[in-house]
């Protein structure tokens, strides 16, 4: 991993800004902020080889982890909950906007870790989550609820459909 330079925090936030943007999604708008995250990501990819949260403790072990590489697994819900993910590294429009205010946002990743379950040879009904579907451009997704906004053409939520 190069040396974490003030040009490589800048270049990698500018990648961050474009890719989440395209995505959808607001990185918080302090850039001072957003900058120290993303030295913690950079911290956390040379120390583990990947980009584990850097307000949580990883383990090192990336299937362990997998729930908490960035963006992680609790982005969405604490978006739609909270306005901001637990780092507030992604925030919601109304923050952007300055409709509402980071708040602190309680953790859901339970100690250790989420508990790791196999999908049934029994098939697609041995799911854990519900699927939802994009109907506008058929992404498909399994989370509790569907993603604010459809990751790939930007629909809102209301625009998904329970799948299975």
């Amino acid at each position: 991993m190069p040396e974490i330079t003030d040009d490589l925090i800048e270049t990698e936030q500018k990648r961050l800004e474009a890719e989440t943007e395209a995505g959808g999604y607001h990185l918080n708008p302090d850039r001072e902020f957003v900058a120290t995250l993303v030295r913690g990501l950079l911290e956390n990819e040379g120390r583990y080889g990947y980009r584990a949260c850097p307000c949580r403790l990883a383990s090192g072990d990336r299937e362990r982890d997998l729930d908490i590489i960035c963006p992680c697994d609790y982005r969405d819900p604490d978006l739609t909950e909270h306005g901001a993910c637990y780092c507030a590294l992604y925030v919601s429009g109304a923050v952007v906007a300055g409709e509402r205010t980071v708040r602190p946002v309680p953790e859901r990743r339970p100690p250790g870790g989420p508990e790791r379950r196999e999908i049934s040879s029994s098939g697609i009904g041995a799911l854990p989550l519900p699927v939802w579907r994009c109907r506008v451009c058929g992404y498909l997704c399994a989370r509790e609820q569907p993603p604010e906004v459809c990751p790939v053409c930007r629909a809102a939520k209301d625009r998904f459909e329970r799948f299975i």
